[in-house]
């Protein structure tokens, strides 16, 4: 696939996305992005934790005119050794409920921290969600913010978390579902104005890269 895009003229970083059928098996191709992606912080910086050099790098070597080479079997292989593997969790929170209303209350972004018998509570205002230091952290990305809307569908935000959210049945996690209720109650909307203008204009694609 790479060496397709290549031929087609394409430099830099790509990813693809995968369909998995949990009951056959069947693994299925779903789509091609040629550009940086909402995953693409997740799979660096799992990379530079390990002391390796992130795949964004070898992009931006494709545009400084460098001359490099790189065996890529080996760094296949170096990537798929359990030691170098770690577990982050990136979760992008929908409006989920059939409601649309104008947003009065949003939760800022940065380090939110939900202790075990605690409610979530905000811990520090940053820009860098590497600093998570454990399962009871996580980085808030606000999307939706105060003075705009939620309608089904719509993003809220993401969050970015060590750990898994998921079991291996595909299924949310209490954890999860703790994190989801408790960012969720951060928000207060009221009900729309049908006279009221809207206050904000959509930010295409604002929202894609963290």
């Amino acid at each position: 696939m790479g060496e397709r895009l290549r031929q087609e003229g394409y430099r830099g970083y790509f990813e693809l996305d995968f369909l998995l059928d949990a009951d056959t098996g069947d693994l299925w191709l779903g789509e091609l992005n040629p550009r940086v992606t909402g995953a693409s912080s997740i799979t660096n910086v799992t990379a530079v934790a390990y002391g390796d050099m992130p795949l964004f790098l070898f992009r931006l070597l494709e545009f400084m005119d460098v001359e490099y080479e790189i065996d890529v079997e080996e760094l296949n292989e170096r990537w798929a050794q359990v030691q170098n593997l770690d577990e982050w969790t990136q979760f992008i929170l929908k409006q989920t409920e059939d409601v649309t209303e104008r947003i009065t209350r949003a939760p800022a972004s940065g380090i939110w921290r939900m202790p075990e018998a605690g409610a979530l509570r905000f811990d520090r205002r940053v820009t860098d969600w590497h600093t998570v230091s454990d399962e009871s952290e996580a980085f808030f990305l606000r999307i939706a913010g105060e003075g705009q809307y939620r309608y089904p569908g719509a993003d809220l935000g993401i969050l970015v978390t060590r750990g898994r959210f998921m079991n291996d049945e595909h299924e949310l996690l209490d954890r999860a579902r703790g994190w989801i209720s408790g960012v969720k109650a951060q928000y207060a909307s009221v009900p729309l104005d049908p006279d009221e203008p809207p206050m904000f204009e959509p930010e295409p694609f604002g929202f894609k890269i963290l």
